[in-house]
């Protein structure tokens, strides 16, 4: 199993794309196994594609698309000033609700950190924000908002391993509050440069903008009512996303246009398509693992070291900030969910609450300096330099990461609202 993983480690290395290296690392596997024909390269590819929950992925793309540009997103960062910015911590808590109203909505975290920092960013430099601090808050946000569904991490981790995908959105909304209450009793108790509170909205004021912001607002309810009411399932809400967001966009809001529309469906499809063979990629790995017992070999480790349930749970955090960090979010929880997956379930932990344990850390890992993938959307918006905004983000993770351990070792936190909802053991 050594040769595919150096392999593997070789193509990233020499920037092969994430997708071809995982399928490339696994064919040298299999070549170098004896009585293995290759054509289980091509079947485990169409395998792995062929599932009905991943059309979920491309109409959850192309809704964040049409949003970011599309007029929802700066009506959705008005409505939260309104609400917020009067409070200590100034926009900073803007940062924090507009990030949960958006992630609500786009089912991408990239998305999210771009929208909502190219409009925060610049306003917060105005207010005496340093760029490295508005960047940080925005990313630290960007990180808490993969817990609002929908969540393309939760429809992939869904499908791979027969969750619920509605159970895990139902799952991520309790420690989306948490998180995002933690960050902003951190951004009140910490004040500094810029943090100075924006002038207090009145209720009429108020008022406009929640009528401005009303055709965004009403998406997430449609989503979500839909699903928790039995009306679609995640992967046709997917589909109602993408529609509404294009019906507010350009019939509502008149701010889409026949040739942006465009430019999204083209970022939609090479989007989608990387992801989808990343998925290929990864699941013939996956199968190669299995194969050679990986693991069981280590689950036979973590037994000999001991630890239980709550052992294995701070050696998965670990773990998964490193492999999430460098893989990005997607490719390296496919490289993980084959190995850590069967001895979670072996060791009697729920995989709804693994699931959301996985995501939380994926959250803090895509913007964990220095090589964290999302805190470079972020950098590119700031003017800052690495260091500088590493200095500034480094304590919001920090505290992320408390919530995060609160989450693996409270699973309670996960299940309340999927078990109010008859969604838990689905």
């Amino acid at each position: 199993m050594i040769a595919p993983l150096l392999a593997f480690a070789a193509f990233v290395a020499l920037a092969v794309p994430i997708g071809f290296a995982l399928g490339g690392g696994a064919a040298i596997g299999l070549w170098l196994m004896e009585g293995v024909p290759l054509d289980i390269v091509a079947s485990r590819t169409f395998g792995a594609m062929d599932s009905f929950t991943f059309l979920a992925i491309p109409f959850f793309i192309l809704a964040g698309e049409l949003m970011e540009t599309g007029g929802i997103s700066r009506r959705l960062i008005v409505f939260a000033s309104s609400m917020v910015g009067h409070i200590k911590g100034g926009l900073g808590n803007v940062v924090v609700l507009a990030m949960m109203l958006f992630s609500g909505i786009s089912g991408s975290t990239n998305a999210d950190a771009a929208a909502v920092g190219s409009v925060m960013i610049p306003s917060m430099k105005e207010r005496g924000y340093s760029g490295a601090r508005a960047g940080a808050i925005v990313a630290a946000a960007a990180g808490m908002g993969i817990l609002v569904p929908p969540c393309l991490t939760m429809v992939v981790y869904g499908s791979v391993t027969n969750t619920s995908v509605a159970a895990l959105f139902a799952a991520g909304f309790l420690p989306a509050f948490a998180m995002a209450g933690a960050l902003l009793v951190h951004l009140r108790l910490q004040g500094g440069d810029g943090a100075v509170p924006e002038p207090r909205v009145s209720w009429a004021g108020r008022g406009r903008a929640l009528l401005d912001a009303g055709w965004a607002l009403l998406l997430p309810a449609i989503i979500f009512g839909g699903i928790l009411g039995g009306i679609f399932t995640p992967t046709e809400a997917a589909v109602v996303a993408a529609v509404y967001a294009m019906l507010a966009g350009g019939l509502l809001y008149r701010e889409i246009t026949l040739a942006f529309f465009w430019r999204a469906l083209v970022r939609t499809g090479v989007t989608t398509g990387a992801v989808m063979l990343m998925v290929a990629g990864a699941n013939i790995l996956a199968w190669l693992m299995t194969v050679e017992q990986v693991p069981q070999s280590l689950a036979q480790l973590i037994a000999a070291v001991g630890g239980g349930k709550l052992g294995f749970m701070v050696f998965s955090v670990v773990v998964f900030l490193v492999i999430f960090a460098l893989l990005d979010g997607i490719p390296g929880m496919l490289m993980l969910v084959p190995v850590f997956v069967p001895i979670a379930r072996e060791l009697g932990i729920d995989l709804l609450h693994y699931g959301i344990v996985m995501t939380s850390v994926m959250g803090i890992a895509l913007f964990m300096p220095p090589i964290g993938v999302g805190l470079y959307i972020v950098l590119g918006m700031t003017g800052a330099s690495l260091g500088d905004i590493s200095r500034h983000l480094l304590p919001y993770l920090g505290t992320m990461l408390l919530v995060t351990l609160l989450i693996a070792f409270f699973p309670a936190l996960v299940f309340l609202l999927p078990d109010m909802l008859g969604l838990h053991g689905q």
